[in-house]
């Protein structure tokens, strides 16, 4: 039979995933490391783990105590499955910011929950985590772990995060990207994947308003990652370069994820996400991505997941024009290849039938049959100026389309919103080219912009 004696057992071992259709605009091969489906839901279930275990060994933490910590929710979660099942009392200490699910899961766990003010000093008493030192005093066998401070947070990254990435890659890892939060996750993994390979570029994603990437530190709404001061856990030394990302690109990333891969993740995990396709776009076809996804989508059904906290918080605008370009590409109806274009040297008699054939008033005049850059892109045919051309003279007909073409569309980035695009879509501009990074992605005309308005949920 094949039984666990506890789900610490089942601790690490998760999957990595390929991103295909998240990755589809960029180059390289995009993987995900999956870290929701260790038992507590989270990456941090690898530390609660090793902590619990290296404070047992060490006699920290003796029978019948308390696990006292100032966690984010997910650490909380890690350390309540161990001690459940070692027989450890808890309290958890949260700034005020994290979601109801999870100081509602913790609770369920039998553990008691502080809710503390997030927009103080972290040497502020009324601070979560100087309010955990305060009850680690007053309890009686009580122990914090200290994840902004345990080595053997970044250690269990280096013995298990870092060695999985490099066995399920067979090796083949360019670049590791991962949030910064204590810094023991990018650090240990991070440290692990260099001394095999010092040519593995890390990544911090970090949000705005984080003093890892940046000296201005100010409120963010994104949860767990990020921090307003340094952790003993973090080795900057590890990290190569850092991605700063805003709270409105983690969410909408976050939920792009679970419409386009079916992966329901947290907010840390969109953030990252948007960082590791921000440098795949500076990637080669054979780079090989790996971005750690760190928790799973169910403890922010309330925030993430809820239109109505997300348009109250200025991240999605209930007339739709807020939405993405490339979102509006994801649901534009019809048949119709990716992008519908002509050659230079096609006669105009060919490029009225393609228009004809797709329905389409306009595309792109193209180099070559693949079309990997913009580039690519010499012109445009435009149903209105040929009709004009061939009006005035019949004989244009017998041209090439390098003979009439006009200049080329002008370009938005899929990660443009429907309202900055729609400056460009006016007067005599029917139509935009959207790149995902350095690759034409699709062809956005009035039409289709009115008709995603049109489906929009109003």
């Amino acid at each position: 039979m094949q039984i666990l004696d506890s789900l610490a057992e089942h601790v690490g071992r998760t999957p990595l995933v390929r991103l295909q259709r998240f990755s589809a605009g960029v180059p390289p091969t995009l993987l995900g490391k999956v870290e929701y489906l260790n038992p507590g839901g989270s990456v941090k279930d690898r530390i609660a783990l090793a902590m619990v275990t290296a404070a047992e060994r060490d006699g920290h933490l003796r029978p019948g105590g308390t696990i006292v910590e100032p966690t984010s929710g997910n650490t909380g979660a890690g350390l309540a499955i161990v001690a459940a099942q070692r027989g450890y009392r808890c309290v958890f200490v949260m700034p005020d910011k994290m979601s109801r699910e999870k100081i509602d899961l913790l609770r369920a766990y039998g553990a008691r929950v502080v809710v503390c003010p997030t927009a103080v000093d972290p040497d502020d008493p009324r601070s979560y985590y100087r309010t955990a030192d305060r009850l680690t005093a007053e309890i009686p066998g009580a122990f914090q772990p200290n994840q902004y401070q345990n080595p053997a947070n970044p250690q269990a990254h280096y013995a298990s995060t870092g060695p999985e990435i490099w066995e399920q890659t067979d090796g083949r890892i360019d670049v590791f990207v991962a949030g910064v939060g204590t810094g023991g996750t990018i650090s240990g993994a991070g440290r692990f994947l260099k001394e095999r390979n010092p040519d593995v570029a890390v990544v911090g994603a970090d949000p705005e308003g984080s003093l890892f990437s940046g000296d201005e530190v100010r409120p963010y709404l994104v949860e767990g990652v990020g921090e307003d001061f340094i952790p003993g856990t973090f080795d900057p030394a590890v990290v190569d370069r850092y991605v700063r990302v805003g709270d409105g690109d983690s969410f909408r990333t976050t939920r792009r994820l679970a419409r386009e891969e079916g992966l329901l993740l947290g907010g840390s995990c969109g953030l990252a996400a948007w960082a590791a396709l921000e440098v795949a776009a500076e990637y080669p076809p054979e780079a090989v991505i790996v971005v750690l996804l760190p928790d799973t989508g169910r403890n922010y059904l309330s925030k993430i997941y809820n239109d109505d906290w997300m348009v109250a918080n200025g991240f999605l605008d209930r007339t739709g024009t807020a939405a993405r370009l490339r979102d509006v590409l994801a649901v534009k109806v019809g048949k119709l290849p990716a992008i519908v274009h002509v050659h230079p040297d096609e006669s105009v008699h060919e490029a009225i039938r393609t228009l004809q054939e797709f329905g389409v008033s306009q595309m792109p005049v193209v180099k070559r049959e693949t079309l990997d850059a913009q580039d690519d892109v010499l012109g445009s045919i435009r149903e209105r100026s040929l009709l004009e051309r061939v009006y005035r003279d019949a004989a244009t007909l017998d041209l090439t389309v390098r003979d009439v073409m006009d200049e080329p569309l002008p370009a938005a980035d899929a990660r443009d919103t429907v309202e900055q695009v729609m400056s460009a879509l006016g007067g005599n501009v029917p139509a935009v080219l959207v790149c995902d990074g350095p690759r034409p992605a699709g062809v956005l005309t009035r039409a289709d912009v009115l008709d995603f308005l049109n489906r929009r949920p109003r």
